[in-house]
C-alpha cells in the first residue's frame, strides 16, 4: 500500500513536469491529466479505508481469571457439567468447584477463601450476621429420595417405586421402625413381598445441605422429630451409618444389604439405587423428578422471602413431590478483585440461561422458573467491585 501511494506521487510529479515544459494539444492535457488524477483517487480511498480498522480492545486470556468455588454435593453433578459446557462459551475463566458439603463451603465463603459456594440450606440469621453481604441465589430445584437396597421375600431386589409415607420415613429415621415388613410398610405395599430384615440407616456424616433439606421435611411432618431432632446441616442421628456427602451415603446404599438413605435423585440414578415414591401433603404418592420438583416449586412462589432462602419441603398441590430444595450459589454483593467479579456475574446470567437448563434436565435437576429467574437476575446484574458497577 506504501508502495502504490508512493508511485502515485511519482506519477502525479511527472504529470507536473511534463505539462510545465510542453505546451500539449488541450486533448492530450486532458488524457494525460486523467490518469494521475485515477491514481490520486485510488491513493484517496486507501487513506479512508486505513483508520476504520481500529484494532480490537484486547481481549483476557484463556484461564487467566481463576474463581474458586466450595460446598454443597447436592449440585455437584450439574455444577461439574455446567462448569465443563461454560468452556466452551466462555475460556476466561478457569472454575474449580469443591464438593465439601454445604457447612464447609458456607465457612470457606464467610472466611473468604473462596469466591463462591454451594449451599443447599438456607443461611440462619447467625450466619447472615457472620457475613454481611452474603446473598443467597437459587441456581436449579432438585429432589431428595429414599433409596433403598433391599431384597423381596422371595429373593428378588426390591424395585423402584416402594411407597413410603411421612409417618412410616420418620419412624424409621427415629429408629423405631426397624425392620423392613414393619405393617405400617405393608400396609402402603401390599403386593410387594417384604423381607423380615432389619432396616440399615444411612445418613450424612458432614454438614449437609441434603441433611437441611431432609431434615426440615420431617420437621414439618412429625412433632416427635420437630421436638428431639429438629432441621439443620448436622443434627444428632438416632440411629444409622454416617458417610461423607451424598456419595458417601450412595455409597452404604449401595454396599450393605436392608439399608435406605437420603441422597439427591442424580446420585440414586448414576448409582443405579432403587428409590421409594413419598406421599406429599395431599395425601397422592408422588414419583420424585423433574415435573413433581418443578410443581413444589411453582406452588411455593408466592412465599418467596426477600433474600430468595426459600424453603420447599412438604409444598402444598396435588403434584409436588414433598422433599424438594433450591440449592443456592453464595456470592458477596460486592467484590474486590472486579476480574473475578465479572467473571462471575457472567457464570451466573449463562447458569439461567436455555442452554444452561438443557443440562441441568438431563441430570434430573428442575430448571428455575421464570419468575423465580428474574429476581435471581436482578440481583445478578447489582453486583459491585469496590462499590461500582461491574464494567462489562
Amino acid at each position: 500500500m506504501r508502495r502504490s501511494w508512493l508511485l502515485g506521487l511519482v506519477l502525479v510529479a511527472l504529470v507536473a513536469g511534463l505539462v510545465g515544459c510542453s505546451q500539449p494539444e488541450p486533448e492530450t492535457i486532458v488524457q494525460e491529466v486523467e490518469k494521475p488524477v485515477t491514481v490520486v483517487v485510488e491513493v484517496e480511498k486507501q487513506v479512508t479505508v486505513m483508520p476504520t480498522a481500529a484494532p480490537e480492545e484486547p481481549q483476557a486470556a484463556a484461564g487467566s481469571v481463576q474463581l474458586t468455588g466450595a460446598g454443597a454435593s447436592f449440585p455437584y453433578p450439574l455444577y461439574s457439567r455446567w462448569f465443563y459446557e461454560y468452556a466452551f462459551v466462555n475460556a476466561v475463566p478457569r472454575i474449580n468447584y469443591q464438593s465439601i458439603g454445604s457447612g464447609g463451603g458456607i465457612r470457606q465463603i464467610t472466611e473468604k477463601n473462596v469466591d463462591f459456594a454451594g449451599s443447599d440450606a438456607v443461611l440462619n440469621d447467625e450466619q447472615k450476621a457472620a457475613a454481611p453481604g452474603l446473598m443467597m441465589l437459587p441456581t436449579v430445584a432438585g429432589a431428595v429420595v429414599l433409596a433403598y437396597n433391599v431384597e423381596g421375600a422371595d429373593g428378588e431386589p426390591l424395585e423402584t417405586g416402594l411407597v413410603l409415607t411421612p409417618e412410616v420415613i420418620s419412624g424409621i429415621f427415629l429408629g423405631q421402625i426397624t425392620r423392613w415388613n414393619d405393617p405400617q410398610i405393608a400396609a402402603s405395599n401390599p403386593d410387594v413381598q417384604l423381607p423380615d430384615a432389619e432396616i440399615v440407616v444411612a445418613h450424612r456424616s458432614d454438614g449437609s445441605g441434603t441433611s437441611f433439606i431432609f431434615t426440615s421435611y420431617l420437621s414439618a411432618v412429625s412433632e416427635e422429630w420437630l421436638s428431639r431432632v429438629g432441621a439443620g446441616t448436622a443434627v444428632e442421628w438416632p440411629v444409622g451409618l454416617g458417610g461423607k456427602g451424598n456419595e458417601g451415603v450412595a455409597g452404604i446404599v449401595k454396599e450393605q444389604p436392608g439399608s435406605i438413605g437420603y441422597v439427591e435423585l442424580a446420585y440414586a440414578v448414576q448409582n443405579k439405587l432403587a428409590y421409594a415414591y413419598v406421599q406429599n401433603q395431599a395425601g397422592n404418592v408422588i414419583e420424585p423428578g423433574l415435573e413433581s420438583t418443578t410443581a413444589a416449586s411453582n406452588e411455593a412462589i408466592a412465599d418467596m422471602p426477600e433474600d430468595l432462602g426459600q424453603v420447599l419441603v412438604n409444598a402444598p398441590g396435588a403434584d409436588s413431590y414433598p422433599i424438594a430444595g433450591y440449592t443456592f450459589l453464595l456470592v458477596y454483593e460486592d467484590m474486590q478483585d472486579c476480574d473475578k467479579a465479572r467473571e462471575l456475574q457472567k457464570l451466573i446470567t449463562w447458569a439461567m440461561s436455555p442452554e444452561a437448563d438443557a443440562f441441568a434436565e438431563e441430570l434430573l435437576y428442575a430448571p428455575l422458573g421464570a419468575d423465580v429467574k428474574a429476581l435471581v437476575q436482578a440481583r445478578v446484574d447489582a453486583l459491585t467491585c469496590n462499590g461500582q458497577p461491574i464494567v462489562p
